[in-house]
């Protein structure tokens, strides 16, 4: 067991339960999956673009990555529907705990100038998005091999009902918010 899902299971589990006064442990909100997106940008075009970005996504997630495609035609952005876009990787269980342990203790340490993660960034229904600027924050991808510094989102989908639920579980796992001002 990876010793971020043990925390939660030992620690962080009980106390979500008596903070919110749950009756049935069933109501404790959990993590349920995490997906990471990452788009080619203005490449979307260039096919070696594309591979670059599911190569980076499978080094950094250790999953195999699956090309997203453009849902609408936006003449502004040289984008037709269907064309390739980026990657995404949805992880549960196992690989999602390894990558949530990666992100919290390798990569957010690694970013520059970081003063903690907007307590805004939630959606309303306890799920929370953060983006990291650039890809090379994780140890996976050198800065020597990359054509180009790209972004990548990470979204992480919680079982929680409202976004005070998510934001307590997140915090008890150990995230950094920032200190509402």
């Amino acid at each position: 067991m990876i010793e971020l899902e043990k925390h939660y299971y030992e620690k962080v589990f009980g106390q979500l339960k008596a903070h919110f006064n749950f009756k049935s442990p069933s109501q404790v909100p959990k993590i349920t999956k995490v997906v990471v997106n990452m788009t080619a940008g203005n490449q979307s075009s260039n096919a070696k673009a594309i591979e670059a970005v599911l190569e980076d996504l499978a080094k950094i997630t250790g999953q195999k990555a699956y090309k997203t495609v453009a849902k609408k035609s936006l003449a502004t952005w040289k984008l037709r529907q269907g064309m390739p876009m980026g990657g995404k990787v949805t992880l549960r269980r196992q690989q999602m705990w390894n990558f949530l342990a990666k992100v919290l203790h390798i990569a957010i340490p690694r970013v520059r100038d970081f003063r903690g993660l907007s307590p805004k960034s939630f959606d309303g229904n306890g799920n929370f998005a953060l983006g990291f600027k650039e890809s090379i924050v994780f140890p996976e991808i050198t800065f020597d091999k990359i054509s180009k510094i790209r972004g990548l989102d990470v979204i992480i989908v919680t079982s929680a009902k409202n976004d005070q639920e998510g934001f307590k579980l997140l915090e008890l796992l150990g995230f950094p918010f920032a200190k509402k001002v």
